[in-house]
């Protein structure tokens, strides 16, 4: 007995100890090198980010960091790093996509969203329609895009985290039609139930309106703008501002829809991958960096909402259009039922 507990002493002293040095291992390398798994349409803004946060982090620390990034359908990203792709960190379109990687590959703990703030969403979004200039289609809600002879670009929600947040977002608007409200829904009324029918039938039709299913947020957007297929593209709210700002006003307009989701992409460290690698310490710090005044507005200027509204300047807010929006939770309860 007493040689078991003396081991068992042994073996928690051994372990502090691997922890103190890994963080020491790190902390003394001259340089080091992270990879951050993300989606689609956030390329633009961690390319920035990543240049903004290497020089915080030389000048604050000395040390050098290398991060590189790798995009593509949220669900894709994550099939990816469940199968071995070692990311040090995800932030990817959804927490389903999260949740599937710390379920799958035990990377992570199943209570990583409480990690950071804002359920470890450090910027929100939603989902708008881009249209060509001067709206030949005339479409105005989401109703419209059943219309006869519509075209609706959006891509496939078995690998896009914004395909599955416009499919949400379309269903939301279906069951609205029917209750008038989704506020307080009550699930296990019978109303609920017809207007839930209803809600699927809609996106149904909606669905027969799609000619072409890309498997990113990124694809439609090309798909849209530069093959010039469809009339509407149901987009990330970024992707739309950027899709404008690339490529001139002259050439589409955003119409904002009359209800639309809270889309909150998450972030996490992939703590299993981190500590192999001896990233632990600076993979939480990159994320940690994204709630800062400067992570923030780098953030508003690449066109997501910050979840910290409060450290940025005016200036960049204004653009966001004001839009009734819905949470996850008041329509679906949680990522399981949706």
């Amino acid at each position: 007995m007493i040689k078991n507990i003396v081991l068992a002493s042994l073996l928690v002293s051994t372990l502090s100890f691997a922890k103190e040095y890994d963080y020491k291992a790190e902390a003394i390398k001259k340089s080091i090198e992270i990879l951050n798994v993300s989606y689609d349409p956030t390329r633009e803004l961690y390319e920035e980010y990543n240049k903004n946060f290497a020089k915080y982090w030389q000048e604050k620390t000395g040390q050098k960091v290398t991060i590189k990034q790798s995009h593509g359908g949220s669900g894709k990203q994550a099939r990816g790093v469940i199968d071995g792709l070692k990311a040090d960190v995800v932030t990817l379109a959804l927490a389903y996509d999260i949740d599937a990687i710390s379920q799958k590959a035990n990377l992570f703990p199943k209570d990583w969203q409480k990690k950071l703030e804002y359920n470890s969403s450090p910027y929100t979004s939603t989902i708008v329609f881009l249209v060509r200039k001067g709206n030949p289609k005339g479409v105005k809600d989401w109703n419209d895009l059943i219309k006869d002879g519509v075209e609706v670009i959006t891509p496939n929600p078995k690998t896009s985290g914004g395909a599955r947040w416009n499919y949400l977002a379309a269903y939301a608007y279906g069951l609205k039609e029917e209750l008038g409200t989704l506020e307080k829904i009550d699930f296990n009324s019978s109303i609920y139930k017809k207007a839930d029918k209803k809600a699927k039938e809609y996106v149904t039709k909606l669905l027969k309106h799609v000619p072409v299913l890309d498997s990113g947020a990124r694809g439609a957007t090309n798909t849209f703008v530069q093959r010039k297929i469809g009339d509407v593209l149901l987009a990330w709210e970024n992707e739309a501002f950027l899709a404008i700002n690339e490529l001139g006003k002259d050439e589409f307009e955003i119409v904002v829809p009359s209800v639309s989701i809270l889309a909150e992409p998450p972030v996490t460290v992939v703590e299993q991958n981190a500590i192999q690698k001896e990233t632990l310490n600076i993979s939480t710090e990159y994320l940690k960096y994204l709630y800062s005044k400067a992570g923030q507005t780098l953030v508003a200027k690449h066109y997501y909402r910050p979840s910290v509204p409060s450290l940025v300047e005016k200036k960049y807010l204004e653009i966001f259009p004001k839009l009734e929006l819905f949470k996850i939770e008041d329509v679906f309860i949680s990522w399981e039922n949706a």
